[in-house]
């Protein structure tokens, strides 16, 4: 494994960096790119940029952000929200993106992923999942920051991304979003066990020693935004912790 991933997650509605809890009740947190440039001088690994709002409005309105972020900051963008074609795809990437993060156009026609992935390479094609426990080692693919129901198991369906051709796969517990009570380890456990591409957990970080339960079962990074947009810790401090636990980071 080369090291587990510390990557912030910047949720972006208009022209603001937002937080809520489990995809609601959004409060502005401030200016998207003041908070990459922050995190990037703090040692993260890539930045992941979500337009919480595209899906409703049917459009990535996250460009100028990328382009400004991508001037200054030289580690992977993903960006995510909104994105439904390939023409979608070589914007965001000739905006400055290295991946896309894709949801409901996926589930809407899977051939999607096996384009981005046959275009520009399936490590630029990253599933974005929305997941919600339906039950005991059950969980559903959601839409629309979790207000939709597709009816798809999330398991099955990561399965079938990955043969389409998705390289990575963005894996939100939306029960435990924004919520600080820790990443869903059966989650990531679940999925690990059946795709053999890397999963970025996020949703619920919470206590440090997460990082070494989410590492053991496989996962290969975590997207964090409450703990860093709060500033209740940095990315420094995740990583100096990630070491204390024997866990590989890049300094």
């Amino acid at each position: 494994m080369a090291g587990l991933r510390i990557i912030p997650r910047l949720d972006v509605k208009g022209a603001n960096l937002i937080k809520g809890i489990r995809l609601e009740g959004l409060r502005v947190v401030g200016d998207p790119h003041e908070f990459a440039l922050r995190y990037y001088a703090q040692g993260a690994d890539e930045i992941i940029f979500m337009d919480i709002v595209a899906s409703l409005y049917q459009r990535n309105n996250l460009t100028d952000i990328i382009r400004r972020a991508a001037d200054q900051i030289y580690i992977p963008i993903t960006v995510g929200g909104g994105i439904r074609s390939l023409d979608d795809v070589h914007a965001m990437l000739r905006s400055g993106a290295d991946k896309v993060a894709i949801n409901t156009a996926a589930i809407a026609r899977p051939e999607l992923i096996s384009e981005v992935s046959s275009r520009y390479g399936s490590q630029c094609m990253v599933l974005s999942v929305e997941a919600k426990r339906t039950g005991p080692q059950k969980w559903e693919a959601y839409t629309d920051n979790g207000r939709e129901h597709t009816g798809l198991d999330v398991v099955e369906w990561v399965e079938r991304a990955v043969r389409l051709g998705a390289g990575e796969v963005l894996l939100t517990a939306v029960d435990q979003e924004g919520t600080r009570k820790g990443l869903d380890i059966e989650l990531m456990r679940a999925v690990n066990s059946r795709v053999n591409v890397p999963v970025i957990a996020s949703g619920g970080f919470g206590d440090p020693a997460d990082l070494k339960r989410a590492s053991d079962v496989g996962t290969s990074a975590i997207a964090i935004a409450d703990a860093l947009h709060w500033q209740r810790t940095t990315v420094g401090e995740i990583k100096l912790r990630a070491r204390q636990f024997g866990l590989e980071v890049r300094l």
